[in-house]
């Protein structure tokens, strides 16, 4: 199917900004028709700027064991970081998506990225702490504008193939994110924080590659859609709603505090436990987050066919056996484990985002918005929390805790049903 699918009901030419009032005889606006075709091209641009925005997200947690020597800093301080990187992501996102589910503005995409690579150059010539927290900071405020306005993109050229899509685009990111602890390991550690430039490079071609696909969104979505919130209906009532997203909240804390443990401290875990060199634990690092990027694509098609509930259901329960034993096994085993956790764990994002975004469809902005904010929130006051108790109780104590979040799975029970009510 060719690229120039445009995936909305009304494709009756437009002003890339003006919104569009649709005829009476159109069909709603709110979602893609699956037989305007999956238009791959975009959908897998999307997700290779993914998969280089979250390289360079990754190159920042992956040079804290680097920082964290040359700068003197303690485990809390680290955390702050995290949070200080995190935080400003999570706080802006939702308001990004929801302003421009009104008012679309396209740039944003190669504009949050301009930001990014400023914040990488930044990081790796600061020379003090406050430094370190301001470079994170912008490289969060590139991430803010970054994933609500490509996830909308990756909707609008799903052809109705909404999970499929998610997951693809959601296994860009998790790509990025195994492949910047390698590269740390192999450019940054060697050489040191100046190395850390080098990836001004990727933000460099994330802006090249956002900029055509801008260019395919202002020809070919120009109307993607200030009305389409007016039309759509989601079937849940204000209260199912309100339960919903409740429900998914305490769904992705546990998730992303649980995984904020491994892409945070995964490292000094296994430096402290089994004595391994940090390249070693980098390695490890990245065995986990391919895991990751290897199950996730599973969720979104599986959910597409059998419903999100049901996967939701098998990735927080399923995995809860491995997170229980893993702390308590040797390194071979906790490498197994690991893996079992990131191929079981990772299936689970894209379903809660495309049910949140049935839930409150024409409001896909807002829902991409609020569901990676929350992701990055959740991950950064995880990661500030996880890396106080590290300080006071050990790391070792942290992933015994932290085995038990996955059983808050059992909240899915509570999540009203989307598949009978499209």
């Amino acid at each position: 199917m060719s690229d120039n699918a445009v995936a909305l009901g009304d494709t009756s030419p437009a002003s890339p900004t003006s919104p569009v009032s649709p005829r009476p005889s159109s069909p709603t606006l709110a979602s893609p028709s699956p037989a305007q075709g999956f238009a791959v091209r975009i959908v897998g641009a999307v997700a290779f700027a993914h998969l280089l925005n979250d390289t360079i997200q990754a190159i920042v947690s992956s040079s804290y064991p680097l920082l964290k020597a040359e700068f003197a800093l303690s485990f809390t301080e680290i955390g702050w970081i995290a949070l200080v990187f995190q935080i400003t992501a999570s706080l802006l996102q939702p308001w990004i998506g929801l302003y421009t589910d009104k008012h679309p503005k396209p740039y944003l995409l190669p504009m949050g990225m301009v930001v990014t690579l400023i914040g990488i150059g930044l990081l790796s010539v600061a020379g003090q702490f406050s430094t370190l927290l301001v470079a994170a900071a912008l490289i969060g405020v590139g991430s803010s504008t970054f994933h609500p306005e490509a996830s909308r993109i990756a909707r609008l050229a799903s052809g109705g193939r909404f999970g499929t899509a998610q997951s693809m685009f959601q296994v860009g990111g998790n790509t990025g994110s195994a492949i910047g602890p390698l590269m740390a390991a192999a450019i940054i550690m060697p050489h040191g924080q100046p190395a850390i430039a080098w990836f001004m490079l990727v933000a460099a071609l994330a802006i090249w590659v956002l900029l055509r696909v801008t260019d395919w969104r202002l020809k070919h979505a120009p109307a993607q859609v200030v009305t389409s919130g007016k039309h759509a209906v989601s079937g849940l009532s204000r209260r199912q709603i309100i339960r919903a997203l409740a429900v998914i909240a305490v769904l992705m804390f546990a998730k992303f505090v649980y995984i904020a443990a491994f892409t945070n401290y995964f490292t000094f875990y296994l430096i402290e436990r089994f004595h391994v060199s940090v390249q070693t634990s980098q390695l490890y690092l990245f065995i986990f987050l391919g895991a990751v990027a290897a199950g996730t694509f599973a969720g979104g098609p599986v959910g597409d066919r059998i419903g999100r509930k049901a996967v939701v259901w098998v990735s927080f329960l399923g995995v809860a056996p491995f997170a229980l034993l893993l702390p308590h096994v040797d390194l071979f085993w906790t490498a197994v484990l690991a893996i079992m956790v990131g191929l079981v764990m990772s299936s689970a994002f894209a379903a809660l985002v495309v049910y949140a975004q049935e839930a409150l469809p024409g409001r896909v902005g807002m829902v991409s918005g609020l569901m990676f904010g929350l992701m990055f929130g959740i991950g950064g006051l995880g990661a500030a929390g996880l890396g106080h108790l590290a300080d006071t109780h050990g790391i070792v104590w942290v992933y015994k805790l932290c085995a038990y979040l996955p059983l808050l799975g059992f909240a899915t029970a509570l999540l009203p049903d989307t598949r009978v009510r499209k």
